[in-house]
């Protein structure tokens, strides 16, 4: 299970190559599920079901080579036009003048994923029965729903929660850049008739589509520490528009997901008391988790590395007030090598350090 968390992401790489390092050669995970910046490292992951230790190094020279203007555009014109756009919708809004769809245009990061992704392979792995599914979770901003894209076997049949779904269909590009399109940030993606957000808005139990693919342990590699932020001592500033993105942008990626872990562990503790001809009877099943997540705060490193931001996107961020002070929304927009490949070994570092624990819960 790969959340979401825009750059943060490359952290995931790092465990993963850790795991693959650890493991014994042929290891690999039969299911895959991606949202956000986790949707593109399970799908190079799964189109490479058969020999996953090289997708974890196709991933990894993908993050450590990658810059800002693969995945948007930096370029002057177009991010001061996106300014001018959204100050002159504020005054000549009656005019007709429309404000930008995003801030940020990422056209150069579809055209990556056309160039990169090797989409075939996962149907190829899925027949040979390398893999058994991949899930892509998008959210459609028409009918407010979570929509779990799955490519698997004949055996994972369609579901239908409240606010959430299920569809088999065949992974695209398009499914990809819908579960990346963070919002404000980036635009929706038009799938069929409807527009779609990053995965994360809409989905209450991120874990659920693991178990409808048939999981019954998943590793989830989060994308932010879990250490308590120390209380204020005295009246701070007031939040400002960027501050207020990219706490909106934590909340999604991970606070529904540790949420969703503690109802997990809370319905494993209620089975062990059920009979197991009753579990039986009503399909009810222990779902085992092991949750790996930085060992440090990553708006740390990226107060470090976020120079590194293009000047005209970080004027952008300062307009509204997202540079500076606990630098979350930066950290998921600083797709820079000094920065991802900073993530990469703080991921592969805690991996090693928990390695005992991994080995004994994958095997």
């Amino acid at each position: 299970m790969l959340p979401g968390g825009g750059a943060r992401g490359a952290y995931q790489v790092g465990v993963l190559k850790a795991i693959m390092d650890m493991m014994p050669t042929g290891f690999r995970f039969p299911i895959i599920n991606g949202t956000s910046a986790g949707a593109i490292n399970a799908t190079v992951m799964a189109s490479h079901a058969r020999r996953q230790r090289y997708g974890a190094k196709r991933l990894e020279y993908f993050w450590r080579n990658i810059h800002c203007d693969d995945v948007y555009r930096t370029d002057a014109r177009c991010v001061f036009k996106t300014m001018a756009r959204v100050v002159g919708s504020l005054f000549f809004g009656r005019l007709g003048l429309q404000p930008p769809k995003s801030l940020l245009d990422n056209t150069p990061l579809q055209q990556l994923l056309q160039r990169e992704l090797k989409l075939a392979q996962i149907q190829e792995a899925i027949d040979e029965g390398f893999l058994t599914g991949l899930s892509i979770t998008a959210s459609s901003y028409d009918t407010a729903m979570a929509k779990c894209f799955f490519q698997g076997n004949q055996a994972i049949n369609p579901w239908q929660r409240t606010r959430r779904v299920g569809l088999r269909e065949r992974i695209t590009v398009n499914h990809v850049l819908a579960s990346t399109a963070l919002p404000f940030l980036f635009p929706a993606q038009r799938i069929g008739y409807e527009h779609y957000g990053d995965g994360g808005l809409r989905m209450t139990a991120p874990l659920s589509p693991a178990i409808h693919l048939g999981a019954d342990r998943i590793l989830v590699i989060g994308t932010r520490d879990e250490s308590p932020i120390e209380t204020p001592r005295k009246v701070t500033e007031y939040p400002s528009m960027g501050h207020l993105g990219g706490y909106l942008l934590d909340t999604i990626f991970m606070d529904m997901l540790m949420a969703d872990l503690s109802r997990l562990q809370r319905i494993n503790r209620t089975l062990k008391l059920i009979a197991p001809e009753k579990r039986e009877e009503y399909s009810l099943r222990p779902i085992n988790t092991l949750v790996i997540k930085p060992s440090r705060d990553v708006r740390e490193i990226t107060a470090q590395y976020a120079p590194e931001i293009p000047g005209p996107v970080r004027t952008l961020l300062k307009m509204i007030g997202g540079w500076g002070k606990d630098w979350r929304m930066p950290s998921y927009l600083l797709f820079e090598p000094e920065y991802t490949g900073a993530l990469i070994d703080l991921g592969y570092a805690d991996a090693r350090s928990q390695a005992a624990e991994i080995k004994e819960f994958l095997n």
